[in-house]
């Protein structure tokens, strides 16, 4: 056996076909964000806070797949932006919720916008089933590792 059989082709690997496509679609989103001034770990957690109102910081980390400093770096930039605020628990006054402020409102369909329009941009190419499955199959994938937390990056 010679070593050119021994050595699988780069386009065979399925890792490389993912990370190729991968690089493409979140690159572009990536900066079709920076152009209104937010990142990705910015539009995930947007994203939670609508999904999950009330939430606490410590909760957010957790869905989110990031550390504690992490996460409080996010929203403090997200507070100077005016998109989320703060309140205090009434069952735990040393701990607070995070919410969506009517500034955080209004923007997140713009960004969600973003979101879909990048999606279209790239896998627009797939039918409705073709897309539909290969959500199916990359789900698939997650679940069988346990991955629960959400891509920021």
């Amino acid at each position: 056996m010679t070593d050119d059989q021994l050595v699988s082709n780069l386009e065979v690997h399925l890792g490389y076909w993912l990370r190729h496509v991968s690089n493409h679609v979140s690159g572009s989103f990536a900066r079709a964000l920076q152009h209104r001034h937010f990142t990705i770990a910015e539009w995930v957690a947007l994203r939670q806070l609508f999904d999950h109102p009330d939430i606490t910081p410590a909760d957010l980390a957790e869905l989110m797949g990031t550390t504690r400093g992490a996460t409080s770096k996010i929203i403090d930039k997200l507070e100077a932006k005016g998109l989320t605020g703060r309140i205090v628990r009434e069952e735990d006054k040393r701990s607070h919720s995070l919410f969506l402020t009517a500034e955080g409102s209004r923007i997140l369909p713009e960004l969600a916008m973003c979101a879909d329009q990048n999606d279209a941009n790239y896998f627009g190419c797939l039918d409705i089933h073709e897309q539909s499955q290969l959500r199916y199959l990359l789900q698939k994938v997650a679940q069988s590792h346990g991955w629960n937390d959400v891509p920021v990056d």
